[in-house]
């Protein structure tokens, strides 16, 4: 799960999550009532709660039921973004989200890994920055360490193994760049 790229920056054998194992817990247990939970669809609950354990999210944000999300702290959202049914921020990095995206259904932003070579699998955590307009369709993966530039989209059950260009669709695994895309 990473490129043959230099890893050594990513690579925290001490992570830390950036919060205590009490607030880890409490969230943890919110999570599953709140947000993982098909039956809840209080979308102004979970924007409370994610702002209260620390996330920054904009205006107009559509949460829909059972969207996992791992750490808020690291989490800022824009205005008018929308998170699909099933979604994963597994975010052990910073996940920056801008305006007006769109992370569909089952779609995962992949914060971590580990570092195979080592028998000791260290931990390899990169951030993911989904500039204004992203669109990433549903089922698709954005691994660490990943910038998807303005408007950008990746495809259904694509994956994006490196920077996505503006204004560009891709699809596949690993996701290469299919045609323009035109925003109106």
């Amino acid at each position: 799960m990473q490129n043959k790229t230099d890893l050594s920056k990513y690579n925290n054998s001490s992570y830390n999550p950036g919060k205590n194992v009490i607030v880890r817990i409490l969230w943890y247990y919110i999570n599953i009532i709140f947000f993982k939970n098909s039956f809840n669809t209080l979308n102004f609950t979970k924007v409370f709660l994610l702002k209260l354990f620390g996330a920054k999210i904009g205006q107009g944000v559509v949460i829909k039921p059972s969207v996992n999300i791992k750490y808020p702290w690291r989490l800022q959202i824009g205005n008018h973004v929308w998170i699909g049914e099933n979604a994963w921020i597994d975010n052990l990095a910073d996940v920056k989200i801008g305006d007006n995206c769109c992370i569909s259904q089952g779609a995962m932003l992949l914060t971590g890994s580990h570092d195979y070579s080592k028998t000791t699998f260290d931990v390899i955590t990169g951030e993911i920055i989904l500039e204004d307009g992203v669109w990433i369709g549903a089922k698709s993966i954005v691994y660490p360490d990943i910038i998807c530039k303005s408007h950008s989209l990746l495809g259904v059950n694509s994956v994006a193994t490196k920077k996505l260009d503006p204004y560009f669709i891709y699809h596949g695994n690993p996701a290469v760049k299919i045609s323009k895309r035109t925003v109106k």
